[in-house]
């Protein structure tokens, strides 16, 4: 079944970037020829999280880039207007280049640049000291050079909500600040009487913490509290999660997450999305026997993205259904069975998952040595491929149970099934992306969602 879209602006219009490709693993594949703590630290990553170097990358730096300029407009990169020097490609998702930098240099994300010194010190001399670290703890950005041979070095960076590259200085009294809100966010009621109680609270805590923060920085925390609470109920998330921690880089290859909504709630949904600074970028809808649609919101500050999905029918894909009351229905789709059953994304049940970037066979491969399954891909573009970990089974509380039964949207088998053997929750996404490619799969996410729907088995 092909996936229907509204007419979409040419710029959520997203194609394969092979020129941009090229260009970039020309000047990637220049730091891993000349500098073997890079190749070596490529190879690890692969072998032991399933991930590629390349998909980590931040942005690269050159010393004498002026004269890269040519081969970086023919791959479709543009100065950028906020800085001189500054390279970047919006058609694609590519690390950003700066020409003129001191220094040749790689710089690669981490989520903490401390969690990388802890783990690196034995393959990194720079790592087993601390002043080579920019930036103190806490800082928006944190920097570190942590291998120099050759002239082609290898560095890490720590962002929060911070997506420049000069250094600002943090105050101490924010970073206090920082830690307060972040554990507001992790301990923030998610189970109130009603969902839009719930809502009304986490719009209170993530005001608050705009008001000491800003937005971006209160974003940042909110998708580090989510993330943990997703973590803590999938365990396939779990398991990945340690393994690239072992060397230090957390989740920072994090591609997009995904919040399932039902259509009463999905109104404050996005509201809320957009109060942490998001925007609409592409909707989409699966078709009228799908019966779901999703809503793509970009925080570019933070780079995060969100997949936020509904049920939906055909008349209701020509409004704007982000920004206007869905009413009550008759009837659940995947989307609503599994909010009804589970609780709001947003709320109790957390994300319906996350999804990384891997290198996608080895990925899986590994995990299923270790007892993590996968499903049957869902896409399997050279551009981009997808597929989801075997999903989390929850309990879900009698009460839900009895109250979708007693509404006719369950029937009495399904009912006890649901009692016996809980229902699929979350799962992690396996991801990779080729060419830059930056959109979604339109015709295989209505296949997944089908096959992830509560009542199948």
């Amino acid at each position: 079944m092909a996936m229907q879209t509204e007419a979409a602006p040419s710029e959520f219009d997203w194609k394969p970037q092979p020129e941009g490709a090229k260009a970039t693993q020309r000047l990637f594949g220049d730091f891993v020829e000349n500098n073997p703590g890079i190749a070596a630290f490529g190879r690890r990553l692969f072998e032991e999280t399933g991930t590629r170097l390349i998909d980590w990358v931040d942005h690269i730096r050159l010393a004498d880039g002026d004269d890269q300029i040519s081969m970086l407009e023919a791959a479709g990169f543009q100065e950028s207007s906020e800085y001189a020097k500054v390279w970047v490609n919006d058609d694609g998702l590519f690390p950003t280049v700066i020409l003129g930098a001191k220094s040749n240099c790689l710089y690669i994300k981490v989520d903490s640049v401390d969690d990388f010194f802890a783990a690196q010190r034995a393959a990194f001399d720079r790592c087993g000291d601390a002043a080579n670290i920019e930036g103190a703890p806490g800082n928006v950005i944190r920097l570190a050079v942590v291998s120099a041979e050759g002239d082609h070095h290898l560095g890490i960076v720590e962002r929060h909500g911070e997506p420049g590259f000069d250094l600002p200085e943090t105050p101490a009294e924010e970073i206090t600040k920082a830690a307060h809100h972040l554990e507001r966010f992790r301990n923030r009621p998610r189970n109130l009487e009603t969902e839009a109680a719930g809502f009304a609270a986490a719009r209170e805590l993530i005001e608050a913490a705009q008001a000491d923060l800003g937005v971006a920085r209160a974003c940042d925390l909110w998708f580090q509290a989510e993330r943990d609470y997703w973590m803590s109920r999938n365990q396939a998330a779990r398991v990945q999660y340690a393994r690239q921690q072992r060397l230090g880089v957390g989740w920072a290859n994090h591609d997009h997450h995904t919040y399932r909504s039902g259509r009463e709630s999905f109104e404050q949904l996005i509201e809320s999305l957009e109060l942490l600074g998001f925007t609409c970028r592409e909707r989409f809808y699966a078709g009228r026997e799908a019966g779901w649609g999703a809503q793509v919101v970009e925080q570019t500050d933070c780079g995060v993205t969100i997949f936020a999905d509904v049920d939906l029918s055909p008349e209701e894909v020509a409004g704007d259904f982000a920004h206007q009351p869905l009413p009550t229905r008759d009837e659940l789709g995947t989307v609503g069975l599994w909010c009804r059953l589970h609780g709001e994304s947003f709320l109790l049940a957390g994300m319906h998952h996350l999804e990384c970037q891997f290198d996608f066979e080895a990925s899986q491969a590994q995990l299923a040595e270790i007892g993590v399954g996968s499903m049957a891909p869902f896409t399997s573009f050279p551009h981009l491929k997808q597929c989801f970990t075997e999903g989390e089974q929850w309990q879900i509380p009698e009460k839900r149970i009895a109250a979708v039964l007693a509404e006719g949207f369950i029937t009495a088998d399904e009912a006890e099934s649901f009692r016996r053997e809980g229902g699929r929750g979350s799962h992690l996404e396996i991801l990779e992306r080729n060419d830059g490619y930056k959109g979604f799969n339109q015709t295989g996410i209505s296949d997944i969602i089908l096959r992830t729907d509560p009542r199948n088995r």
